[in-house]
């Protein structure tokens, strides 16, 4: 597979904190992967996923996605690029209340002048595989969270993006809308080859996921690989894993 995004020597320091939210950070991402980045908060893994996902900079190092080397982006060029070639979930849904489920969903393509009818066609595809098909004409206001995430989810694949950042998606959940979307995710992921990076705190998410990268301190730590593994066993390898680091510190 090729390798989608590569990070070579990442460093992020903020004016407020001398010490380093990033320190010397260097990851690759090749197509069609699954990767979790696990943490504590304030190990540095949402800021490593903003400064991936051109939401922020690093202070030094290099980016690259698709070829295109993010450093190089001025505001506008990388918000043109985040808008083309990124999708995202976040915890919270940031839904338009004033929409429906279909346009929500919509609005990626709409932006990029595609045709009504495979608008249409797209999103009653991607509602299907979310099981969200029968909340179309709904607000989000009338959904409940489970939904709601899975539309957010929806939105953000619906143009078929380079690479999916989800933020703590199931943060917000209950157990059982953390499994639907943790699945539906997969099968996307299977299916349609979407490449997915994800940060999470939860071992149980972080499971589905092929490779792990374990954080701290602004640090890959570790990292482990689902394998052939059942997903079981995964997790029970990830918690070992994280208390062998625990009992380290």
């Amino acid at each position: 597979m090729q390798v989608l995004l590569s990070a070579q020597e990442v460093s992020k320091t903020y004016a407020s904190n001398p010490k380093k939210a990033l320190d010397n950070v260097s990851m690759e991402v090749r197509a069609g992967e699954f990767i979790g980045i696990m943490g504590a908060s304030g190990s540095g893994k949402t800021t490593l996923l903003n400064v991936l996902s051109t939401i922020d900079t690093s202070s030094s190092g290099e980016i690259m996605i698709n070829g295109v080397h993010l450093n190089q982006l001025d505001d506008t060029r990388a918000a043109d690029f985040r808008r083309d070639n990124l999708g995202f979930i976040f915890q919270d849904y940031f839904l338009l209340d004033s929409l429906t489920v279909h346009q929500n969903i919509a609005v990626p393509l709409a932006l990029q002048g595609v045709p009504s009818e495979t608008v249409d066609q797209t999103v009653q595809a991607l509602a299907e595989r979310f099981l969200i098909s029968s909340q179309l004409s709904k607000y989000p206001g009338e959904l409940s969270g489970g939904q709601r995430q899975r539309v957010a989810a929806a939105r953000a694949i619906v143009k078929r993006p380079a690479i999916l950042f989800a933020d703590e998606p199931t943060g917000a959940l209950d157990s059982s809308s953390a499994t639907e979307l943790l699945h539906t995710l997969s099968e996307a992921n299977r299916e349609l080859g979407t490449t997915i990076l994800m940060v999470t705190h939860d071992a149980y998410a972080a499971s589905f996921a092929e490779r792990i990268l374990i954080f701290k301190d602004g640090r890959i730590l570790s990292e482990l690989r689902q394998a052939g593994r059942t997903r079981q066993n995964f997790y029970t390898a990830i918690m070992d894993q994280i208390s062998v680091l625990d009992d380290n510190r």
